[in-house]
């Protein structure tokens, strides 16, 4: 799996849509991230992202959507993410995680609700800027901040991973 290759994308009426295929990991992050930043700076107010073909996410990934959600809500006064296509072991590890309290996942009444086909049809490649061992690093801390300011089981859970990647990049500005 590349960065290059994971994410595809779309602009629809009213939302983008954006497909993560593969594993959603530390390593597919950034560039959803980076799709996700462009559309927001386009003026989108919906994004959906759809982990259909997504085998299963890391804490990174999750954390970076928990991001995104909190984002396009708090950037657009209004605006949502919407998951789409989430198997149930996604949609059991973003629940395990208090996630679903930020986004919409797998919702009944989305207007693109049996248009999936079609416009997983019509996406193109999103081709993402690599990052360096320090941005990524960046990345994955904040990606786990947002994952443990979401709720206070979340914040025990991650503490020691926080600390050991501030520790780990500290050492590296030195």
């Amino acid at each position: 799996m590349t960065e290059q290759s994971d994410i595809d994308w779309g602009k629809f009426d009213g939302f983008s849509w954006i497909r993560c295929s593969g594993k959603g990991n530390f390593l597919s992050s950034p560039a959803l991230k980076q799709c996700a930043e462009h559309c927001l700076q386009a003026g989108e107010r919906c994004l959906v992202i759809d982990l259909h073909q997504c085998s299963g996410m890391d804490s990174t990934f999750m954390g970076m959507l928990a991001g995104l959600a909190m984002r396009i809500t708090k950037q657009t006064g209004g605006g949502r993410l919407e998951i789409a296509g989430a198997a149930e072991r996604n949609v059991n590890s973003l629940e395990d995680l208090g996630l679903d309290a930020f986004m919409e996942i797998n919702p009944d009444s989305a207007t693109w609700s049996g248009q999936e086909e079609t416009i997983r049809g019509a996406l193109a490649c999103w081709k993402a800027q690599a990052l360096n061992s320090r941005e990524r690093g960046q990345e994955v801390l904040e990606a786990h901040k947002i994952l443990s300011a979401a709720n206070e089981e979340n914040a025990q859970k991650f503490e020691s991973v926080v600390q050991l990647l501030e520790n780990e990049l500290g050492a590296q500005t030195k």
